[in-house]
């Protein structure tokens, strides 16, 4: 069970990513968010598919750097922000169905915050299967 979340730092991190131009074009939602814990969907829109009609890398990425960026976000200081500083991603399966990215803070520090996302596929009758794994770092930058 994760620790409590502030009230204020959780407005900030839905407020933050209503502000996401590429989120609102790929209508991604923010599912839940908890202390160092996000979860983000999508839909695969006919516009971010690749040459095989599966979800495309880059959304993939998208959706899987957004959920850790903002898991980094859930535990900063309400007057910090957070940049991506770089992101590993390992593709494990084509992408169909709809999309849910789980971004967590595997370490937060002052200044770096240590983070992982899962992305995994969603298919009509519910089954999930694992797309992505995303290992990455981001950095706290004041407001």
């Amino acid at each position: 069970m994760s620790e409590p979340l502030d009230a204020a730092i959780e407005e900030k991190v839905r407020k933050s990513f209503a502000k996401q131009s590429m989120m609102k074009s790929i209508g991604a939602q923010l599912n839940s968010v908890e202390m160092g814990h996000v979860v983000i969907s999508a839909p695969i829109l006919d516009g971010f598919r690749q040459q095989q009609d599966f979800g495309h890398g880059g959304l993939i990425f998208s959706l899987g750097d957004t959920a850790a960026g903002f898991a980094a976000l859930s535990v900063m200081p309400f007057n910090q922000e957070v940049l991506t500083v770089e992101v590993k991603i390992n593709l494990l399966a084509p992408a169909t169905g709809r999309l849910i990215a789980t971004g967590r803070v595997i370490k937060s520090g002052k200044r770096l915050v240590i983070v992982a996302a899962d992305v995994a596929s969603i298919s009509d009758e519910g089954t999930q299967t694992p797309v992505a794994v995303l290992q990455g770092t981001m950095i706290p930058v004041n407001i």
